[in-house]
């Protein structure tokens, strides 16, 4: 990825390629369309140019656990977007509230509507409720869009069905969708499972998939209230006591005199939600991690090398809680042109294990003298014994450390898992899943945790934190920003709602993209290094080819074809890798002065103690929520 330096190779040559820049920056560039559909929604309440005021216009990603390092590493992206915002007709209204009529299922209340009813501001009572199944309504609209809709572009549907005479209380549903492990559905069994909002499934998806691509999500505030956004609770603005205003939007007959929230906020409610959630953590999101991989060169076989410390007494956790075909199978629909396999060994959970383990717990280091902070026991202890994983080396060219503890009753997790760094620069290292009886009950195994965590690895961030490019705002769910959570209802491994194991179209197009900006900057980095060789003449058929591949990459990037870029920016490298072999240059050479980069800050003392975005399972997460 483009970081402050260009490459080993120092200021970039002067170059005759259009496209290949050696020591460059990769030059990519889309014009986003973002379809905005209104439904049940007037102009009179949403106007378009209130809505429109607070959108961004352009959005270049970075890498976001660089910047808890000071760094801003950006990709070579530059996104801008073509809104076009319309608002339903009363025909194509009566034509799509009939249908959720149709798809509505009367239930009992839940537990967040009831405490709803129970406050002291709420402007009305739910008097009943229904359960709709949000897979069929992202198929329906996906599928019958108003006119001059395309839905394989990013769409959003707004949807407020209150107001009609045919409304009908309701919440949305994912349900069919259990835990692998250990049969627990979170959609049928949670009620704060029932959600507002929903969409990105893939054309393939095992349980619901949509058989075509679309880009599909909806938000409905008529729907609810709900837990996920907290927005059932109209009496405590400030949720945490912290002083700050826990920003979300209630429920849509809150927007009214003596209400939540003035009806005049309504379409800068909904522009918070299209900026913070859909373009920002959905459509066009930042990498947390680099998308290239802490490797000599990017690699096309990976290994999910997992290693289980058994320290819960009487259970094999690695043969009990995963399975390694479910997690090869995910991993590869979002590294579709990566080779991937699984394996496991045990490792003891000695006294050392587990003195390193329980140090994370107490927050006591295990390796005092190191200058790390305690959160980095695990990865010192497994960094230290790192030779006895590395049971496939020569026949993959990246073994992707995965750590899991199994614990037994009453020893407590640090977390469901993280993705830890190196503390130095914010590159990628080892993946930590945790287990116990506990977090069991709780109705986790490892097999999700494991793909979710290696997602991250891998750069994916989670759909409810992420980067605002124009502010240059890094933000998760909570003060002015609690109303982001509404990204986790998608179908989304990456979120935290639970309902569903699967990558989303979403995530899909941002891992492409990521990635072809990854191989056009290892193109150009490499590049530099060959013309540098002063041996041009004998490559120049290899350089061309590439700067043409890497041609075809721009346009098929420009013109939404994240599939096509990423193939067209892979061929590219290698012919330059080709040219470099030919050069007598080595391949790898960038990647081990970034290396020793990054071992020089190390051995300075210059070690930070971020530990950010950990996949929590703690009682105030709104995944612990009944």
């Amino acid at each position: 990825m483009v970081g402050a330096s260009a490459g080993a190779a120092g200021a970039a040559p002067k170059s005759s390629y259009h496209f290949l820049h050696p020591g460059g920056q990769p030059r990519l560039t889309e014009k986003v369309p973002v379809n905005v559909v209104f439904l049940g929604y007037e102009p009179g309440q949403v106007g378009k140019t209130a809505y429109l005021s607070g959108l961004p216009k352009k959005y270049e990603p970075i890498v976001r656990y660089r910047a808890v390092y000071g760094q801003t590493e950006k990709l070579g992206i530059t996104y801008t977007y073509d809104y076009k915002v319309s608002y339903g007709t009363r025909s194509y209204e009566d034509r799509f509230f009939k249908q959720l009529g149709k798809l509505a299922k009367p239930a009992p209340l839940t537990q967040y509507q009831t405490a709803y009813n129970d406050q002291e501001k709420n402007v009305k009572d739910i008097t009943s409720n229904n359960t709709i199944d949000a897979p069929s309504v992202e198929k329906w609209l996906a599928f019958n869009p108003p006119a001059g809709v395309d839905t394989r572009r990013n769409t959003i549907f707004f949807i407020n069905w209150y107001g009609r005479s045919d409304f009908k209380f309701h919440v949305y549903t994912k349900t069919g969708e259990a835990d692998p492990d250990t049969g627990y559905d979170f959609g049928k069994e949670r009620d704060s499972r029932k959600i507002i909002a929903w969409g990105g499934t893939t054309a393939d998806d095992e349980e619901t998939g949509l058989g075509s691509t679309r880009r599909v999500w909806f938000h409905d505030l008529s729907a609810g209230p709900e837990s996920w956004t907290t927005n059932y609770d109209v009496d405590n603005p400030d949720l945490d006591g912290d002083g700050v205003v826990d920003y979300r939007m209630p429920p849509t007959w809150e927007y009214t005199a003596g209400g939540f929230r003035a009806p005049s906020a309504l379409a800068g409610d909904l522009g918070l939600i299209t900026r913070y959630v859909a373009i920002n953590l959905l459509f066009t999101s930042s990498p947390l991690y680099p998308a290239e991989l802490p490797t000599a060169e990017p690699p096309k076989s990976i290994n999910i090398d997992s290693n289980t410390y058994e320290g819960w007494p009487g259970v094999d956790a690695s043969q009990q809680y995963i399975k390694p075909k479910l997690v090869v199978d995910e991993l590869s629909e979002l590294r579709w042109r990566n080779r991937l396999d699984f394996d496991n060994q045990d490792l003891p959970y000695d006294a050392k294990a587990q003195e390193c383990y329980l140090g994370v717990l107490s927050d006591t280091s295990c390796y005092p003298d190191s200058g790390y902070p305690a959160f980095a026991n695990l990865y010192l202890y497994n960094w230290a014994n790192l030779d006895r994983t590395k049971d496939d080396d020569g026949r993959v060219d990246y073994e992707l450390p995965v750590f899991n503890y199994a614990v037994g009753a009453g020893v407590g997790v640090p977390a469901l898992g993280f993705a830890d760094d190196n503390y130095v620069d914010g590159t990628q290292t080892g993946v930590f899943c945790f287990i116990s009886p506990e977090v069991v009950q709780s109705g986790y195994g490892l097999s999700t945790t494991q793909i979710h965590e290696v997602g991250h690895h891998l750069g994916m961030s989670h759909p409810h934190d992420g980067y605002d490019s124009e502010t240059g705002v890094d933000y998760e769910p909570g003060g002015e920003f609690l109303f982001a959570n509404a990204g986790d209802e998608s179908n989304s491994m990456m979120s935290y709602i639970d309902v569903n194991w699967d990558f989303s179209q979403f995530d899909r197009d941002n891992s492409d993209r990521f990635l072809t900006s990854a191989y056009n900057e290892a193109a150009n980095r490499l590049a530099a290094d060959v013309l540098g060789s002063g041996k041009e003449s004998k490559v120049r058929g290899q350089l061309r080819a590439a700067d043409v591949l890497l041609g075809l990459a721009t346009t098929a990037f420009a013109r939404h074809d994240y599939r096509a870029a990423y193939a067209f920016a892979e061929g590219a490298y290698n012919q330059v890798v080709a040219a470099a072999k030919r050069a007598g240059v080595d391949a790898a050479g960038p990647a081990k002065a970034m290396a020793a980069e990054a071992d020089a800050a190390r051995r300075s003392g210059e070690v930070h103690d971020p530990h950010e975005f950990i996949d929590t399972l703690a009682p105030d997460s709104p995944r612990s929520q009944p």
